[in-house]
């Protein structure tokens, strides 16, 4: 059977290296000061997507992101991959959302879209390490959702899916339409593929070929596979109080690049229970821990 497919995917900032600028005075996430990437887990739930095209002939993969409109950059990753086309929830009433307002934009997007069979993500991006989004949009729109997937497969009109849990491996099947977030444990993506580089390198959406010179806009203009959508808070019929800052409960009050230093180190002296307890009260009182 061929599947409609909407795989989340998310740019986020590389919180690896995360200075003084990082957070704006309103408690969000300055994401001019830092490099953007595709969010890991994202990309193993892309390939979960890829191979389950690929095993369903026929299927599509809809790639849909929120974000400004930098974020198109990995719809274009994606479709360098294998995906078929990509979508960008972009607007200013988006700005400053946190898990719940994010999953509502998503939410009612893919209701937009319309047709789907199955919902897959990543299990949370580096930039909140939540793992609220993928399960909050499913229940958004009232399906089934499985969590912690290492690999899905589809047959039937139901998907059968690999768990990694804490303690072992449990296997699951669960019926269409449905949401999967996926583990970065899961099969890494796949590398670009050459040909497809080639083929949706000019892949733009709206606000992008505004700015494209005359003869590569009439290109965009004649290969409609070129063409990426931007989706408005109005387009999808979004509720203005429940996304953005306005739709966000969560404030975050402060974000901290926490870096060791040799010299803060400390030895365990002793290896019995005295000298470990110790130790959890010495890194609770510096606040280390607790």
């Amino acid at each position: 059977m061929s599947l409609n497919i909407v795989v989340l995917a998310k740019q986020v900032p590389d919180t690896r290296n995360v200075g003084k600028d990082a957070m704006k005075e309103d408690g969000t996430i300055n994401r001019a000061a830092l490099p953007a990437i595709f969010n890991p887990e994202d990309l193993n739930a892309l390939e979960q997507a890829l191979q389950l095209k690929e095993q369903n002939p026929g299927s599509t993969i809809t790639i849909l992101t929120m974000g400004p409109p930098r974020a198109a950059e990995i719809i274009r990753e994606a479709m360098y991959r294998g995906a078929d086309t990509g979508i960008v929830l972009t607007d200013r009433a988006f700005a400053g959302a946190d898990t719940l307002a994010t999953s509502y934009a998503l939410s009612v997007a893919i209701r937009h879209i319309g047709k789907y069979d199955i919902i897959i993500g990543g299990r949370q991006a580096i930039d909140g390490d939540t793992a609220q989004v993928g399960p909050q949009v499913a229940e958004k729109l009232g399906l089934p959702q499985v969590t912690y997937a290492e690999e899905v497969k589809v047959a039937d009109g139901k998907a059968t899916i690999k768990r990694r849990l804490e303690h072992g491996v449990e296997t699951v099947e669960c019926p269409l339409p449905l949401v999967v977030t996926v583990n970065g444990s899961a099969t890494p993506c796949r590398p670009r593929n050459a040909r497809l580089v080639q083929k949706y390198k000019y892949a733009v959406t709206p606000s992008e070929k505004a700015t494209l010179p005359e003869e590569k806009s009439k290109l965009v203009d004649a290969r409609p596979y070129l063409n990426l959508y931007e989706w408005s808070a109005t387009e999808v019929n979004a509720e203005p109080e429940q996304i953005g800052l306005a739709g966000s409960p969560t404030k975050v009050k402060g974000i901290v690049n926490v870096v060791f230093q040799a010299k803060e180190s400390k030895t365990l002296e002793g290896k019995d229970d005295t000298a470990i307890e110790e130790l959890i009260k010495d890194l609770i009182a510096n606040h280390t821990i607790g």
